[in-house]
């Protein structure tokens, strides 16, 4: 679900195939999104999923649409999902019963929306989310971490049994998140971001009408979870906070393979940054030895939490990131404009992030869309049968050249009716979704591009020399197409210390004098744009 910030916020079955080839700098392929009817599934969004034997389990969440910005209308306790599910894709078959049964605790946090979750072995781990307790008599943030047996738990949904013997649970005030991400480095548990809410949502702020508490945890947790399958405890707490650039919620945080070979995790774009009520831009690495902001790479087109799916391209050591959906500030129209919304509105977009063998990181629009305004909430679900390196990862390399493998499904999230809602919205405008999409890939040695590069290097090029520079340097630009725009220098901050007006560029190389007298030693982002595409250099400083 989405929480608006304040009054300043701007939050905004039929069978058919969709499918789009495209490459990066050395590997083809081709995704292909196939929607299929499942009948009787239940339409959720920003729930939890643990999967067995092809099988999925589905907790929490919440049954509404986008939150409404009445307090006493916003996250009512009658759209929880007090409903434990069982999914079978493949036979589209769907199976369920009440969790009314579970111990208070755990009935309450499993009926809340935007718990932190991850799957080790058969277990999965949950922690926190928000929603009504009718023991707090209020919403809260739950402070629990609850282990669930995946495998009994999906066998007794089926038999009609109650879940309880397959949940164990513990309270602890660190565990009291929603809104961040849950993932595992080893046997490490990395809880990052998120927030800790209590009281009703009130898009007036803290101190009108009923009032709440918010604080973002700015924050990454790690610990240890001890578990014999009876007692469970967690161990080896640490955290480390940093309010400039961890300060983010209702994100998209994935697995990554990093161009050394390390694995780690990538925090992407998220809300909201601490200067204003807008998405992130840049991303965060985590690894096991800590954590680099990198401010060389803007992340427009997916900025709240959505299905995703990671795929690592070993033979071109390349890291890609596909998003499907969801919202974010800015998006293509039907002209291949790129279009900056500060209402945040719903999108179509489908989007990939590239990480190529350098570190350097690129975005693409991709020419294929979601069907509607879908992705918010949602959930990518991988097909166990297919290789994924920890469970996470599309290892791209063993798939079959020319073959269309089914590698995972898309589930659930929110649907809306149009893109910019929140001002408007009764409840009605948005719902939640039961659509189902397959997900295939397709390695392929097709050289056609389908894709807006954002890195613009399909439309204009830059180039900047000497670099490293002492004082002075030169850009040097051509295009494709008769365009204008602005030459920008960003330092390590993302401030604008040097900007020329370029009046006009084609195919000819132009040069720009760029004066960096005064400036400090250090790496700086050099960047043309023309409100279409832009691409951007390093420029180092001595």
């Amino acid at each position: 679900d989405i929480f608006a910030e304040n009054s300043n916020m701007r939050v905004p079955s039929f069978l058919f195939l969709l499918v789009i080839s495209f490459n990066s700098w050395s590997q083809n392929f081709e995704l292909s999104i196939e929607e299929v009817t499942l009948p009787n599934g239940p339409e959720l969004q920003s729930f939890v999923v643990g999967q067995h034997d092809g099988k999925w389990l589905l907790l929490g969440g919440r049954t509404d649409g986008l939150h409404q910005r009445q307090p006493f209308a916003s996250f009512l306790a009658e759209d929880n999902n007090t409903v434990a599910y069982v999914v079978d894709p493949e036979n589209l078959q769907v199976w369920s019963n009440s969790i009314s049964a579970l111990p208070t605790p755990i009935y309450e946090q499993l009926q809340s929306t935007n718990m932190e979750f991850v799957q080790r072995d058969t277990v999965l781990y949950i922690i926190g989310g928000y929603g009504y307790s009718a023991t707090a008599n209020d919403h809260i943030t739950h402070a629990y971490l609850t282990a669930v047996n995946v495998p009994s738990a999906i066998d007794n949904i089926i038999a009609g049994n109650s879940i309880a013997g397959n949940m164990r649970y513990l309270n602890n005030s660190n565990m009291a998140v929603t809104g961040g991400y849950l993932h595992l480095l080893g046997d490490v548990f990395y809880l990052v971001g998120g927030q800790y809410f209590e009281g009703r949502y009130n898009p007036m702020g803290p101190n009108h009408g009923p009032g709440f508490i918010q604080e973002y945890t700015d924050a990454i947790r790690t610990f240890e979870v001890t578990d014999d399958g009876s007692l469970l405890s967690i161990s080896n707490f640490t955290e480390t906070t940093d309010a400039a650039n961890l300060h983010r919620r209702d994100y998209n945080m994935t697995p990554q393979i990093f161009p050394n070979g390390e694995y780690g995790l990538t925090a992407f774009s998220g809300v909201f940054r601490p200067d204003v009520d807008l998405p992130w831009h840049n991303s965060v690495d985590i690894t096991s030895s800590g954590y680099t902001v990198n401010n060389n790479f803007d992340q427009l087109l997916s900025q709240y939490h959505s299905a995703h799916l990671p795929i690592y391209d070993q033979a071109s050591n390349e890291m890609h990131t596909l998003f499907f959906g969801g919202i974010a500030r800015y998006y293509y129209d039907q002209l291949g404009t790129l279009i900056d919304d500060e209402d945040v509105p719903f999108v179509k977009t489908i989007s990939l992030v590239t990480r190529e063998s350098n570190g350097d990181m690129t975005e693409q629009n991709l020419a294929l869309q979601m069907p509607a305004f879908l992705g918010s909430g949602a959930e990518f679900i991988p097909v166990e049968s297919v290789d994924y390196t920890n469970d996470e990862i599309l290892n791209l390399n063993t798939l079959t050249n020319g073959e269309q493998t089914l590698v995972g499904y898309i589930y659930g999230g929110i649907e809306s009716s149009q893109e910019n809602i929140f001002f408007i919205n009764t409840g009605t405008q948005s719902w939640a979704s039961n659509r189902l999409f397959k997900v295939y890939i397709t390695p392929s040695e097709s050289t056609s591009i389908t894709a807006n590069s954002l890195s613009g290097d399909d439309v204009f090029k830059l180039q900047v020399f000497p670099n490293p520079a002492d004082e002075d340097a030169t850009v040097c630009l051509s295009s494709k197409y008769l365009t204008e725009g602005t030459i920008e220098v960003f330092d390590s901050t993302g401030r604008v210390i040097r900007s020329i007006v370029v009046e006009s560029i084609h195919s000819d190389h132009q040069h720009f004098e760029l004066n960096m007298a005064n400036a400090n030693a250090g790496t700086y982002i050099v960047r043309f744009s023309n409100n279409s595409f832009y691409t951007s250099k390093k420029l180092v400083i001595k």
